[in-house]
């Protein structure tokens, strides 16, 4: 395995569906550098207000089928009926040229990656209370009454996976959320070993 101070680090950030997320993770490489997001691949219809190759690749089953029998994922799974997956050739290069990335998977997917990548940082992200995020899911207008009650019940399957993340974010006020997520990248970036590597030439000269 390579020197983590010469390499990215891979964070897995998850949470139940309309817990914002995806917007989250947009405040926090907007405000740091060297951070960026992977764009998974997926089964799932386009929505309308996504764009390919921005939001998701969005592919076809049989492409999807095909990327799994080439080995092209790092993780992949299936989420109300469609599939998801990582590209494993786009992570292994963008961590190898010391960039952050960030995965926006469920606890499926982290279970593989912390297998793959046991020095990668784990984050959950909680809305304040189920009943706010029933809220959030109706008032986005995205989705039938059927689908937000299946979502509500894979958001307390998903919290059950709790304890297998590093750490806890709750999305209650926005800004603190985003700091919370800022924080947690920028303290591991002042570990001792990568602060050493960094600021060597410094160190050398107090011996």
């Amino acid at each position: 395995m390579k020197d983590k101070t010469n390499t990215g680090t891979l964070y897995v950030i998850a949470a139940p569906s309309g817990t914002g997320k995806t917007t989250l993770v947009k405040a926090l490489t907007d405000s740091l550098s060297l951070i960026t997001v992977s764009i998974s691949h997926t089964t799932r219809p386009k929505r309308p207000n996504e764009t390919d190759g921005v939001n998701y690749y969005f592919i076809d089953k049989p492409e999807f089928d095909r990327m799994i029998e080439h080995h092209d994922f790092l993780e992949h799974a299936t989420i109300f009926d469609h599939f998801y997956g990582t590209s494993k050739s786009w992570v292994e290069k963008t961590l190898a040229h010391g960039m952050d990335v960030i995965l926006e998977i469920d606890w499926q997917g982290h279970q593989q990656i912390k297998k793959l990548f046991p020095q990668s940082i784990s984050i959950f992200i909680l809305p304040p209370s189920l009943e706010d995020l029933h809220n959030r899911l109706s008032t986005r207008n995205q989705d039938h009454p059927d689908i937000i009650k299946k979502r509500l019940a894979d958001a307390r399957k998903t919290v059950s996976h709790l304890a297998e993340f590093d750490y806890l974010v709750i999305n209650d006020e926005f800004s603190h959320a985003v700091h919370d997520l800022t924080c947690i990248v920028v303290a591991n970036r002042l570990e001792r070993q990568r602060q050493v590597v960094k600021f060597a030439e410094l160190i050398r000269n107090f011996e």
